[in-house]
C-alpha cells in the first residue's frame, strides 16, 4: 500500500504461507520513507531489507524479541489505511471467499478490484 492506502503490489500465495516470508519480495525495489507493518512482520530479514532500501522501520517489536526495537507510535497509527484497503478489497465477495479455483483467476479479480479502487480516487 502507498501512503494513501492504495494497493501498489499484489502477491498471491497458498493459504498456509506466512505473510512475513513474502514481505521482502513485495518491498523489493520500492522507494518509501517508512515501512509500516504490524508485529507479525518484526523479523530481522525484513528490517535489513527495509534499511538497505533506506526506509525507516515502523514495526512494533514482538514480545519475545531480545533487543526490542523502538518505533514511531504516532506514525504507526496510520497503519489503519492498510486495513481499510483490505476491507475495500474484501467487499467483493469473490475475493473475500476466494471463489476462483485457480490462482490466475483470483489474481485477475484482485487486480480488477485494485483498478476500481484507483479509478474511484481519480
Amino acid at each position: 500500500m502507498d501512503a494513501h492506502g492504495m494497493p501498489v503490489r499484489v502477491l498471491v500465495t497458498a493459504g498456509t504461507v506466512a505473510d512475513c516470508t513474502q514481505a521482502s519480495t513485495l518491498i523489493e525495489g520500492l522507494s518509501a520513507e517508512h515501512l509500516l507493518a504490524d508485529r507479525g512482520y518484526d523479523t530481522d530479514a525484513i528490517a535489513d531489507k527495509a534499511e538497505s532500501q533506506h526506509m525507516g522501520i515502523v514495526i512494533p517489536p514482538k514480545r519475545n524479541r531480545v533487543q526490542p526495537r523502538t518505533y514511531d507510535k504516532a506514525l504507526y497509527r496510520l497503519r489503519h489505511l492498510v486495513e481499510n484497503a483490505f476491507l475495500h478489497l474484501k467487499r467483493w465477495r469473490g475475493i473475500a471467499t476466494r471463489y476462483a479455483k485457480n490462482t490466475a483467476s483470483f489474481l485477475a479479480a484482485v487486480h480488477i478490484r485494485c483498478l476500481a479502487l484507483w479509478i474511484a480516487i481519480l
